[in-house]
């Protein structure tokens, strides 16, 4: 992420309206999901691909624009979720400052006792701070976790709240696609702050996840954005293949 400039309103404005369009985008898809999985899909494709090659606030460096084109992967109904958010074990929190242990490009596990998702062993602290990749780190409050019934086995997730910036849920997370067929540092499931979102049912405490519609961060196509990236128990021990790739 990146911040417009001051003084002309021009780019801040360009940035609202960027916004603008991607709530929309996802206000349609979720209503058309539940009946036409395959149209919200490709809805959801063609947009996000034009606004990426036309738009003046697209993560594509501007020289590279006109010829982008997104990759997928062939759509995978197995690939879709609906799970409830867990609430984690207590646990004793870390001390003041400290921070995941991480590059951005190489996210090992804290020891060798890690969990099925590659995860730590130790239950996470609710506040905890995640990598960024141009540098440093941004505050985060585990709210949870989910176990997904991947075909292989389940594996967990863990669910963040961003502290700062514009808030929202956020799952990220990185597979063994990593850096040969998708961006290295992992995609996104749920970005609220930029209303990526599918939905989810409050009342019974599920979010839908969709593994057809993950998304790469925009550091992944211009090293000049900021993106929070994924902690070690947000990485999964198989090929997610569906979703955007770039190979």
């Amino acid at each position: 992420m990146t911040e417009p400039a001051a003084g002309d309103p021009t780019e801040t404005l360009q940035l609202a309206d960027w916004r603008r369009r991607v709530a929309d985008l996802y206000a349609e898809v979720r209503r058309l999901r539940p009946t036409d999985h395959g149209a919200a899909l490709e809805l959801w494709r063609s947009t996000r691909e034009r606004l990426f090659r036309e738009h003046p606030q697209s993560p594509v460096p501007a020289g590279k624009r006109h010829d982008f084109r997104a990759r997928h992967y062939p759509l995978d109904p197995a690939m879709r979720f609906e799970v409830t958010v867990e609430a984690d074990a207590p646990a004793e929190p870390r001390p003041a400052g400290a921070v995941i242990a991480a590059t951005p490009l190489n996210f090992g596990t804290e020891n060798d006792d890690a969990t099925r998702s590659g995860g730590l062993a130790l239950a996470t602290p609710i506040a905890m701070d995640l990598p960024v990749s141009a540098g440093g780190t941004m505050a985060m409050r585990r709210i949870g976790h989910v176990e997904i019934p991947f075909p292989t086995g389940a594996r967990g997730l863990g669910v963040f709240w961003m502290s700062g910036y514009a808030g929202g849920l956020f799952i990220p997370f990185r597979d063994a696609t990593n850096g040969s067929e998708t961006y290295g540092a992992g995609r996104y499931l749920l970005d609220a702050a930029k209303s990526a979102d599918l939905g989810g049912d409050p009342a019974h405490g599920t979010l839908i996840l969709d593994f057809n519609f993950a998304f790469h961060p925009s550091c992944a196509f211009d090293p000049k954005w900021a993106c929070p990236l994924a902690p070690p128990e947000n990485r999964l021990d198989l090929p997610i293949r569906a979703g955007e790739r770039l190979a």
